[in-house]
């Protein structure tokens, strides 16, 4: 199950899931894995919504459990 995230506790995750980054590019930051390139949002002061996380991870085909497992 996916709950809201910290800006940078996001960043943590997927840098253990082999990640690099952030870059920027553009209006948003970005984190690259061979040529997987996913678009992450600007650092904000509330959380990461669990709703926006799963697009994220969606595109990034990611599983939740392996993202919970990170």
């Amino acid at each position: 199950m996916l709950k809201a995230i910290s800006h940078r506790n996001l960043v943590q995750k997927f840098h253990r899931l082999g990640f690099d980054g952030p870059y920027s590019g553009g209006r948003h930051l970005f984190m690259s894995k061979g040529v997987l390139k996913i678009h992450i949002p600007n650092p904000h002061r509330s959380d990461i919504s669990k709703h926006l996380l799963a697009e994220i991870l969606r595109q990034a085909d990611i599983s939740s459990d392996k993202w919970n497992g990170a």
